[in-house]
């Protein structure tokens, strides 16, 4: 299938050269092939080292699916938290590979890598490098900003992502946990929210919750902690 659809954009768009990752070598030489003897016409492709980490996984994957470029697919805030929490072992690959910076300041960071506060700093400039060359640098200080007040415990939640509700989401006047969850995204079904509650992965306001059935009058704003690295705000619509 693959094969074909590099046949048909040559045909219909001109398209003669396919780039990919090298995991797809050969299904894009088999539409060189076919357009070869189809056409009786050259095609070309090129591949790129697959980005892995440290287990030999694709990296560019959350609980949310794939880290998308464009921001209404994945927000600023989760394309920084991201990079900002990768594996140790992959950060100075990262930096290497996909950052700009000097060559001789990631060698300099690399052979000062001794603790864990050293290791969170690589990681908050890669995050930030990155974060800065899709978005921007006025998000990227942004959240910058807003990872140091969370990791800080100060509640500045000021770009955290955030979900909206009205008046329709309660009925008399509450709205339950698990209901919360999957309105925000945070679990693709009540189901899913309930085991997550039940085994201690959700904590709002600062406080731990292991009751499927609490709930909520949104009096005020709500800060939901989805294990150790995902928050997301809960506020009522004015």
């Amino acid at each position: 299938m693959q094969s074909y659809d590099f046949y048909k954009l040559f045909q219909d768009y001109g398209c003669n050269m396919q780039f990919g990752g090298d995991d797809q070598w050969a299904n894009m030489l088999g539409g060189t092939e076919l357009i070869r003897k189809k056409l009786g016409k050259d095609a070309y492709a090129m591949t790129i080292t697959l980005l892995l980490n440290s287990e030999g996984k694709k990296m560019g994957k959350t609980e949310k699916g794939a880290v998308w470029l464009d921001p209404e697919k994945t927000s600023p805030y989760d394309f920084f938290q991201y990079w900002r929490n990768v594996g140790d072992a992959d950060v100075i690959k990262c930096l290497k590979m996909l950052t700009f910076l000097p060559i001789e300041q990631i060698e300099e960071m690399e052979q000062h890598l001794d603790s864990g506060a050293a290791y969170n700093n690589a990681k908050e400039i890669l995050a930030y490098e990155l974060t800065a060359l899709v978005h921007g640098e006025e998000e990227a200080e942004k959240q910058r900003a807003a990872a140091r007040a969370i990791f800080a415990g100060s509640g500045d939640s000021e770009n955290m992502p955030a979900t909206e509700l009205t008046a329709d989401d309660l009925t008399d006047g509450q709205i339950g946990l698990l209901t919360l969850l999957v309105k925000a995204k945070l679990c693709p079904s009540i189901s899913e929210a309930r085991r997550l509650v039940q085994q201690g992965g959700v904590t709002v306001n600062d406080e731990k919750i292991t009751d499927p059935k609490t709930m909520y009058t949104m009096e005020k704003d709500l800060i939901i902690k989805k294990g150790k690295k995902v928050f997301h705000k809960i506020t009522m619509a004015k």
